[in-house]
């Protein structure tokens, strides 16, 4: 366990917390804590990075770390009603979707490289900047509105073609021929 991977395990730990903020409308709070985490993500990357202390555990820790806390955030803020319950679904699922191609592939014995691409990334970032601008305005009482609901379909619409796009790897690597 290097400094990366403990930075990554911390931010894993931090999901609880700002579950909690959330739920007891201390939206300031979670801004906060989603905001380290946010630092966090990228400190242990660069920090990795910089000191060749790249590990195959942080290279699966990570990610699973990354959509733990946004699933979290998530199914939160959609039981808060600060999200549309069908974008949390369509998110929720599609994550359910890729790890249980994953794990299928697994037991099918056969090896899935998963690499994100381009969509996949922009799907995440607009995640997490929609999380944020939910949790900042609800923190700092802004006018959002527009902005939000933009936001929640471009979420929408990235999160489909990004499961198109790993529904589509999965299969070119699990078909026989």
């Amino acid at each position: 366990m290097n400094i990366p991977n403990s930075i990554t395990m911390a931010r894993i730990f931090c999901v609880p917390l700002i579950v909690w903020l959330i739920l007891s409308d201390q939206m300031l709070g979670a801004f906060v804590v989603f905001v380290l985490g946010g630092v966090s993500d990228a400190l242990d990357g660069l920090i990795a990075k910089q000191f060749n202390s790249i590990t195959r555990l942080g290279k699966y820790l990570d990610p699973v770390a990354d959509k733990i806390l946004l699933v979290s955030i998530y199914i939160t803020l959609g039981m808060k009603e600060d999200l549309p319950s069908w974008l949390v679904i369509l998110v929720v699922s599609r994550d359910i979707m890729i790890i249980g191609g994953i794990v299928f592939s697994y037991l099918m014995g056969v090896k899935v490289r998963i690499h994100p691409v381009l969509i996949s990334k922009a799907n995440t970032f607009f995640q997490i900047l929609l999380a944020a601008l939910i949790l900042g305005n609800e923190a700092f009482d802004l006018a959002l509105g527009i902005v939000i609901v933009i936001n929640v379909y471009i979420v929408a619409i990235t999160t489909v073609l990004s499961g198109y796009q790993y529904v589509t790897t999965w299969i070119s690597q699990n078909s026989d021929g």
